[in-house]
């Protein structure tokens, strides 16, 4: 039996550089928005099949810091030209197509699927991948390796005398370098790491 492919998701979001809002909360998960959806296909060779990114316009701060900006790359007119959130998933579940039963989504780390459940509620949108089992590549790559300090996706990278390739904090790139890291995972780990999603209907 074919193993499904793993569709690597790496988002950004609004932040600032003290990590609090401009109206003065503490920065989170509900209430950072999401700004791009980096998307990578790939085998678990690390064989890349298809990457997307998706821009998301911020609606409840819709000005970029200019910290956001010198980190992500992303710039205010590249989000005020870009989709609501409800509309970047809608595309990107057009994107993944009838795929929805050959893959397991992974991101680094579990922050961006809990930022993507958190957000999807909040504004409506209502992503494919959040019915589908995911995996949190981080950890497999940590219990891999047996590294448990600084394995950030770059420290990662350089464990393996590997470079990170494009700008670091850019979702589709960040998808991509995760990619990148596939080949020295043991994949043995994966069924007893994987986060099944519960049913609505259970």
């Amino acid at each position: 039996m074919t193993e499904p492919n793993l569709l690597v998701v790496d988002l950004e979001a609004t932040c600032w550089s003290d990590q609090y809002t401009p109206g003065g909360v503490p920065q989170s998960i509900h209430n950072m928005e999401i700004i791009e959806l980096g998307c990578a296909l790939a085998n678990r060779q690390g064989d890349l099949l298809d990457v997307h990114s998706f821009f998301v316009r911020p609606s409840r701060n819709p000005l970029l810091s200019d910290f956001c900006t010198e980190l992500t790359g992303i710039t205010q007119s590249m989000v005020d030209s870009a989709m609501t959130l409800p509309q970047a998933v809608e595309a990107m579940n057009d994107w993944l197509g009838d795929l929805s039963d050959d893959f397991v989504w992974c991101s680094w780390g579990n922050y961006d699927r809990l930022h993507l459940e958190a957000q999807s509620r909040l504004d409506g949108a209502q992503p494919k991948i959040l019915s589908c089992a995911h995996l949190n590549l981080k950890r497999i790559w940590r219990r891999t390796t047996g590294q448990k300090k600084k394995n950030g996706l770059a420290n990662a990278l350089a464990f393996h005398d590997l470079v990170f390739e494009g700008n670091h904090h850019r979702g589709v790139d960040d998808a991509r370098n995760i990619v990148r890291l596939l080949p020295f995972m043991d994949w043995s780990l994966e069924s007893e790491l994987l986060t099944i999603p519960i049913s609505d209907n259970s």
